[in-house]
């Protein structure tokens, strides 16, 4: 994920929910801040990695992780839905057509993966 995306998700996730901006606690402690939130959900979902992972990497509770993992994806749902979470119209059919076109695939309007593939400029990997 580029850099300027995770922050464009970043912001939005901390101007939407409160959950997700860093608080101070009645013994005046600092709770864990916006991007540890958010890299905990996105390191569950991304490596399908379970609680006790993340909080070796990111040093954040079992539940305060589930947590977010609930809240990150309820969200993303409500804050993206009407831009990327939507059926595509038929400017992004044919923009995701001519697309798979020039990547050598005539008809296919996206893919999952092309790990599979053997690249020209990256034959063994």
């Amino acid at each position: 994920m580029g850099r300027h995306v995770f922050l464009r998700i970043v912001d939005a996730l901390s101007n939407f929910d409160p959950y997700f901006q860093q608080k101070v606690d009645a013994l005046e402690r600092k709770g864990p801040i916006t991007f540890t939130k958010f890299t905990a959900a996105i390191c569950m979902l991304a490596y399908g990695i379970g609680t006790d992972a993340v909080d070796d990497y990111v040093c954040i509770g079992t539940s305060t992780a589930i947590e977010c993992l609930k809240k990150f994806v309820t969200n993303i749902i409500l804050i993206f839905e009407s831009e990327y979470l939507r059926k595509p119209n038929s400017n992004d059919v044919q923009r995701l057509i001519k697309m798979g076109k020039a990547r050598g695939f005539p008809g296919m309007m996206g893919s999952i993966d092309y790990m599979y593939l053997q690249w020209k400029n990256c034959p063994k990997a």
